[in-house]
């Protein structure tokens, strides 16, 4: 695929920049800083667009904090005005980062998501005997600044955007010249494509039809053991030597019959079933919700509105007697 061009003049727009605003203040309209940027948002859009032109815009201004669900993570979230210019690249450069993407890549993309990789998974589950799993091993913060923005330098003929691009992924490092911030929304893009070459690697240098991928985790199918066992010694090596990454300890191979560990699930070639991990979240974070509601920390409406979110994710799986038994 030729490289593409002629975006920046896009991006700068400031009917593009007033979109990226409305996009960015989504769930955002009771903070603060969205509420000054609205008030100003003339004067802010002038501001970034000038900023934007002369290349002198700053970005970087992160707050950072810790969650710990379902495991420990520092999240970097970054300033409104930020987030907003973001959302201005990004309007623009989605439908080209969609394009050279391949189909069995799930995460962060529109028409994809958790629900259609496990339903994928699924599907190459029921006609073969044997799966290999694998993850990165601290994925975002083992990006490499320099293999990433070779690959995107050789995808963008824009210098403009390489520029904005560069200037971005600079705002953060954990180590030398490594790291993505965790809660960016281009960090989503760019650590997305970072790992398209193993998805090339694996679908054209492999052959191998049967593959899934969710961010950093992956899953490849075949009918014998010894498929897998060729692959993953194969993968192992592209993924430290062409993307400077590691595995997170030897990846799993075993039997379908025994089922897939996949986001949170255990995926059959005839069903979805809750991990048992899954399960006991589940059943803490309705039991902590139980606990605020009657103790009126929150309204009947919030903890609806908070169990209806709960409930989307285990609907995933083949669970309908259990959840009816559970919120009963």
């Amino acid at each position: 695929m030729k490289r593409v061009g002629n975006l920046f003049d896009r991006i700068v727009e400031p009917e593009n920049l007033r979109l990226a605003f409305w996009k960015a203040s989504k769930g955002k309209r009771h903070r603060r800083a969205q509420r000054e940027f609205a008030a100003n948002l003339e004067y802010e859009i002038a501001r970034m667009h000038n900023g934007l032109l002369s290349g002198d815009y700053e970005v970087g201004n992160y707050t950072m904090f810790k969650i710990y669900e379902p495991k420990e993570r520092c999240i970097c979230a970054a300033s409104f005005s930020e987030r907003v210019l973001h959302h201005a690249f990004m309007n623009v450069c989605d439908v080209w980062f969609e394009r050279w993407l391949i189909y069995d890549t799930y995460a962060c993309r529109k028409g994809k998501g958790q629900f259609k990789a496990l339903e994928r998974a699924k599907t190459f589950a029921y006609s073969n005997a044997w799966f290999l799993k694998a993850d990165v091993r601290k994925f975002f913060d083992s990006i490499s600044h320099k293999i990433l923005k070779q690959i995107l330098d050789s995808k963008i003929k824009d210098e403009k955007v390489i520029f904005w691009f560069n200037k971005i992924i600079d705002t953060y490092e954990l180590d030398a010249d490594k790291g993505l911030p965790i809660g960016n929304l281009t960090s989503q893009f760019f650590a997305n494509l970072y790992l398209e070459p193993l998805d090339r690697f694996v679908k054209e240098k492999l052959r191998c039809k049967c593959y899934v991928r969710y961010m950093d985790d992956f899953l490849l199918f075949a009918r014998t053991k010894d498929e897998l066992l060729e692959a993953r010694k194969k993968i192992k090596s592209f993924v430290e030597k062409d993307l400077m990454l590691e595995l997170k300890g030897e990846p799993k191979i075993n039997r379908m019959s025994l089922g897939v560990p996949f986001l949170g699930m255990k995926v059959f070639g005839n069903r979805i079933l809750l991990s048992k991990q899954s399960i006991k979240r589940f059943l803490n974070k309705i039991n902590h919700l139980e606990h605020l509601l009657k103790n009126d920390l929150i309204d009947y409406d919030e903890y609806q509105q908070r169990v209806t979110a709960l409930t989307a994710f285990v609907e995933q799986a083949d669970s309908l007697v259990w959840r009816q038994k559970v919120l009963n």
